[in-house]
């Protein structure tokens, strides 16, 4: 007989990133299932207005996942306004795209900063507040560039493995604690956000809406599934593949032009979103914050 979903009526969750594309999606997503949402983002003013636009309670507090402290103020602030965190949701990142050999040292740091600090940050004080109730349930958004290695997005593609195998070390760490907290890793292939502005399609799978990570996310807050892929159907594809030899699995990549999505970008398209994130975080600066990355195909 199969479990019956989860009732989150009345649940307190924080989403980091939280103002616009999966973050807003997810806030939406959540609000419609009555849960009490809290958003998060370095860009406040953006933040304010999506939960203005969103109602229904939700609250936007300025966040900059890549200080701890500031973290810690944003927990602070979300359990004084809506109660204890129940679900805490590592959303925050960010995708500059071009060739491994061309990328800006600050470049490389920003991401390590935001997409991997970041979200230890976050596990870390979702974990302290969680403990000593025994509840809780964090979600770490990924990516499938945590599990495949992506040409053009060298640095991101390690980020995103990081993230992967952080998660799966704290659900064992939370399973040898007997603590009845879970974990959940999203992983979405390319999502039709700015961030994934001029990119190509594979043939494995169909650009996804932000609004199809959204309800990935809350159905496994309803069922506690640790791996979600989105869309499901290429978890199928990397557990046919993954027993073949490298040439072959190599090849099958190349035939879906997986291997092309990103390394052929537009980045005249790309301008806006590459320009934002190089403005991500303040304090480190690119070499020339005003130029983009050469386009990545030869």
């Amino acid at each position: 007989m199969a479990k019956q979903p989860r009732i989150l009526t009345g649940q307190v969750v924080a989403i980091t990133g939280g103002a616009r594309g999966i973050g807003r999606a997810m806030a939406t997503a959540f609000l419609r299932e009555g849960m009490r949402v809290a958003i998060g983002d370095v860009d406040v003013a953006t933040a304010q207005q999506t939960a203005e636009q969103l109602g229904r309670g939700t609250i936007a507090l300025e966040l900059d996942v890549t200080r701890r402290e500031s973290v810690e103020q944003f927990a602070d602030a979300v359990e004084q306004q809506l109660g204890p965190i129940d679900v805490f949701v590592n959303n925050a990142g960010i995708m500059p795209v071009g060739r491994f050999i061309d990328e800006d040292d600050a470049s490389a740091h920003r991401q390590l900063d935001i997409n991997v600090h970041g979200v230890i940050y976050g596990c870390k004080v979702a974990m302290s507040r969680m403990l000593p109730r025994n509840r809780g349930h964090i979600v770490n958004v990924a990516s499938q560039a945590g599990k495949f290695g992506i040409p053009g997005i060298a640095t991101y593609v390690a980020t995103k493995h990081a993230v992967v195998g952080l998660s799966e070390a704290l659900r064992g760490e939370l399973r040898h604690m007997n603590a009845d907290i879970d974990v959940s890793v999203v992983m979405p292939n390319i999502v039709g956000t700015e961030l994934g502005s001029g990119l190509g399609q594979s043939r494995a799978s169909k650009i996804l809406t932000p609004e199809d990570v959204a309800e990935a996310t809350l159905e496994a807050l309803q069922t506690g599934r640790f791996d979600v892929w989105v869309p499901k159907s290429v978890q199928a594809i990397a557990t046919v593949t993954g027993v073949f030899p490298r040439p072959a699995r190599e090849a099958i990549a190349r035939a879906l032009k997986a291997d092309k999505v990103i390394w052929d970008a537009d980045m005249t398209a790309r301008k806006n979103y590459e320009l934002r994130a190089a403005h991500s975080e303040p304090g480190l600066e690119p070499n020339g914050t005003e130029q983009l990355p050469e386009k990545t195909a030869s």
